[in-house]
C-alpha cells in the first residue's frame, strides 16, 4: 500500500507565508484507538507529521517507509503522545524533523531495527512546556541506525515543567550525525527569551549501551545539560565510542549537574559525569507520575 500526500510548506494560516500558526495537518492520525496495527506502508511528503498516535494503547508498527525532504519543517516521521504499549519495528524513515518523537504520557515503547536519516534523530520530548506535567517511562531503542541527522538520541525538556522521564534504554545504536550524538537538554527553548525556573521534569535511569558512530566537531558528541534544581541521576554509560569525522580531534563531552555510573571507559572520556547521587533528591512520588 502506498500513501502519498502533496508536500507543502505552510508557515502561516491557510497556506500563506505570513507569520502565524502553521495549520498543516498530520497525514495519518490515530486517536483513542486500541490494539491497532500499521504495517507495510510507504508514506511520502506529508505536510506535517507523517503518522501520529494520540491517546492510543496497543500499537504495532512494522515495515513503514517514510520519505520527505531533509529541509521539510515539522515532518516528524512517527509521533506518539499519551500512548502506551507501542512496538515500532523494521522501518525506514527519512524526513526533515524527528525520525521518531515521543511525547508526554507514553510508556512501554519498544523500538527495534529502525533506520533514520536524514532526520533530527530519535527524540523524547519536548516535555513540560508552559509549566505542564510530563510523564514518560519504559522506552527501549535497540539495533537502530541514525545517519545524516542533526542529532542522534535526544531528551529535551522545558524549564518550569514537572513530572519525570525514567527507564529509558538505548542499546546497540550506530550513528553518523552532524551535531550531538547523545543529548539531554533540560534548558530546551525555541528562543533566547526563556527565563530560568526552579522546577523541572526529573530525568533518571537512562542507559546508553553499545553506542558507536561519528560526529561533526561543531558541538560536543555528548551533552548532558541538567536542571540546577533537579539533577539527572543514574545515567549509565557502557561501550560508548563516538569519533569525529575525518580524523579530527576528539571533542570533550559537556555535563552539568548529571550523575551516573560509567561501566566501561567511553570514547571520548566523559569525566564530567559525576559518580553516585546528589545530596538531595526529591521523593519520586512528588513528581505525580
Amino acid at each position: 500500500m502506498y500513501i502519498f500526500g502533496k508536500f507543502q510548506i505552510l508557515q502561516g494560516p491557510h497556506g500563506s507565508t505570513l507569520p502565524g500558526p502553521c495549520d498543516s495537518p498530520a497525514l495519518l492520525r490515530f486517536f483513542l484507538s486500541c490494539n491497532l496495527t500499521l504495517k507495510d506502508l510507504r508514506i511520502k511528503n506529508s505536510p506535517k507529521f507523517h503518522v501520529k498516535f494520540d491517546n492510543c494503547e496497543g500499537v504495532h508498527i512494522e515495515g513503514l517507509s517514510i520519505n520527505s525532504p531533509a529541509l521539510s519543517p515539522n515532518t516528524d516521521g512517527i509521533h506518539i503522545e499519551n500512548t502506551k504499549s507501542v512496538g515500532i519495528y523494521n522501518s525506514k524513515i527519512s524526513n526533515g524533523d524527528d525520525c521518531i518523537s515521543i511525547g508526554t504520557g507514553c510508556s512501554d515503547v519498544d523500538i527495534e531495527n529502525v533506520t533514520c536519516g536524514p532526520s533530527h534523530g530519535i527524540s523524547v520530548g519536548s516535555l513540560g512546556v508552559h509549566n505542564s506535567q510530563a510523564c514518560v517511562a519504559n522506552i527501549t531503542v535497540r539495533n537502530t541506525v541514525i545517519r545524516h541527522s542533526d542529532n542522534g538520541l535526544r531528551i529535551k525538556t522545558w524549564q518550569g515543567g514537572t513530572g519525570s522521564v525514567t527507564g529509558l534504554t538505548f542499546d546497540t545504536i550506530y550513528m553518523e550525525v552532524f551535531r550531538n550524538c547523545i543529548i539531554i537538554d533540560q534548558y530546551y527553548c525555541l528562543s533566547k527569551s526563556c527565563m530560568n525556573q526552579s522546577t523541572a521534569v526529573y530525568v533518571s535511569d537512562i542507559v546508553y549501551n553499545n553506542i558507536r558512530g561519528t560526529y561533526d566537531v561543531r558541538s560536543p558528541p555528548i551533552h548532558f545539560a541538567c536542571s540546577d534544581s533537579l539533577p539527572c541521576t543514574n545515567i549509565t554509560m557502557s561501550e560508548v565510542e563516538l569519533l569525529p569525522f575525518e580524523g579530527e580531534l576528539v571533542d570533550d563531552p559537556f555535563c552539568w549537574n548529571a550523575y551516573g555510573p560509567q561501566q566501561t571507559l567511553t570514547i571520548p572520556p566523559i569525566t564530567c559525569l559525576q559518580d553516585g547521587e546528589p545530596e538531595r533528591i526529591v521523593e519520586r512520588a512528588s513528581f505525580g507520575c
